[in-house]
């Protein structure tokens, strides 16, 4: 799928968003048809409303979205998108009652919306396109909307065609597209690589665990992403009851992340020097599946005793951002869908994240903000170190008790990167019911915030 705005032209349909506190003044304005036809449809300027007012041959002189109030707005984001898929077949040339700040994001959720998982059922496209509203980005626009298509794809592919493999094939076209570099290092050599929580976790299943390593741009800041592609999760020993095991085609929604965010990136040409690392596995049962209370030596030195097989995200994450430090570069940014505990804290629609950077923080959550792509702060709350640590081994990677654990795990992960700036994202990558340009299945989550604030992220 592409994601792209149409071309002006004399039949493009006049679009106006009116907002409850505006409808008066439009309806003053208005030809006495249009203000009859308004009120016949109970045309109140509230959120998501949209008709089309006919003209006298009776196609489409001219259509209305209503913009509801400043507290409607709150409660939701995307709200040009809440009315674009109501509207009838055209092209719609955007006139009036979008606040300037909006333009691009409202846009962006307009294309947003337009996405469509046709892979395996053929979904009828949406019918209302929209002209390139005047002073935006429109490549920039468009270049995040594919990203985020990019996540969305990889998330909505079932596991039998998105496993280790087809991953490394998702992002071999990412780099071919974009002129980058990759190499993967697959089965047996991760041993011989050092990587040996990648193979113990990955040994197991019939798709040989791998670890993608992607790099492009050759000047300005480094900045590396390293996501969670565990492409099933089963739980390995520790087997997960069916109803959890419903999901797990997402659980490489932390790989689809930082490819769609290393899309915009390359896309925009972006003054960055990128690598992406992607550890990709699937968390299989077999007889030479990791145990529970094996220990495991990391890449880095410190050993791992293993009391949950399903916490297994963490020890793939941990090889990688140890493989990421010894560069130093200048950021680092994991990126997982990595605990039902993130989730119980804050919910689906948040992503949180972890940094003790206050100029990240800072130009993080003002990218958030402007780009309606909603983050949450947690702690490195350094008091629970000690629950990471089982006494028989350096680090436990399913402390017991259950108190905290996007916490723990987020600590976990942190001491695997000692020299470089570090943030961690715990993102849940699933729409869970239909929203404003945001349909149920996969879903970018803190991608295009990370994206607005780089220049602010990379240029301290």
């Amino acid at each position: 799928m592409i994601a792209e705005f149409v071309e002006d032209s004399a039949d493009a349909i006049p679009l106006h968003l009116v907002a409850e506190d505006q409808l008066d003044a439009w309806m003053a304005e208005a030809p006495e048809q249009a203000r009859a036809w308004a009120k016949a449809q109970g045309f109140a300027g509230a959120l998501g409303q949209a008709f089309a007012l006919p003209d006298a041959n009776g196609g489409i002189a001219q259509a209305l979205i209503g913009y509801g109030t400043e507290k409607s707005r709150a409660r939701g984001r995307f709200h040009l998108a809440n009315g674009a898929a109501k509207l009838p077949a055209g092209h719609y040339r955007l006139e009036s009652g979008l606040p300037e700040e909006a333009r691009e994001v409202e846009a962006l959720g307009w294309l947003l919306a337009g996405y469509r998982f046709d892979r395996y059922r053929d979904q009828s496209a949406m019918k209302a396109r929209l002209v390139t509203p005047g002073g935006i980005d429109a490549a920039r626009v468009m270049a995040l909307a594919e990203g985020e298509y990019l996540s969305r794809d990889l998330i909505n592919t079932p596991a039998s065609d998105m496993g280790p493999d087809n991953l490394e094939a998702a992002a071999r076209n990412l780099a071919e597209r974009f002129g980058a570099d990759i190499t993967v290092t697959t089965g047996d050599a991760l041993l011989e690589q050092n990587l040996p929580m990648i193979h113990a976790v990955g040994r197991a299943a019939a798709r040989e665990p791998r670890l993608i390593d992607m790099r492009w741009g050759d000047s300005g800041p480094t900045l590396t992403l390293v996501g969670k592609g565990v492409c099933f999760d089963t739980g390995g020993l520790n087997l997960k009851p069916g109803a959890s095991m419903g999901l797990m085609k997402k659980d490489m929604g932390g790989s689809a992340a930082v490819l769609g965010l290393a899309h915009m990136i390359m896309a925009t040409k972006a003054e960055v020097r990128l690598r992406v690392l992607v550890p990709a596995v699937e968390n299989s049962v077999s007889g030479n599946a990791f145990r529970p209370q094996d220990i495991l030596t990391s890449r880095k030195g410190p050993t791992v005793e293993i009391n949950n097989t399903d916490a297994e995200g963490r020890l793939v994450l941990a090889d990688a951002l140890a493989l990421a430090d010894e560069e130093k570069p200048d950021q680092i940014i994991s990126m997982a869908t990595l605990t039902g505990a993130a989730r119980v804290a804050v919910g689906p629609d948040l992503a949180p994240y972890f940094s003790n950077d206050a100029g990240f923080v800072s130009a993080l959550e003002a990218a958030a903000q402007s780009q309606q792509d909603p983050v949450w702060r947690m702690p490195f709350h350094d008091p629970y170190e000690e629950m990471i640590e089982p006494g028989i081994a350096d680090l436990d990677n399913a402390p017991k008790g259950g108190f905290a654990g996007c916490i723990t795990a987020a600590l976990f992960l942190r001491r695997f990167v000692t020299d470089s700036r570090y943030a961690h994202f715990d993102i849940y990558g699933w729409q869970p019911s239909e929203a404003p340009g945001r349909p149920k299945g996969g879903v970018g989550q803190g991608t295009r915030a990370l994206f607005a604030a780089l220049p602010d992220l990379l240029r301290r």
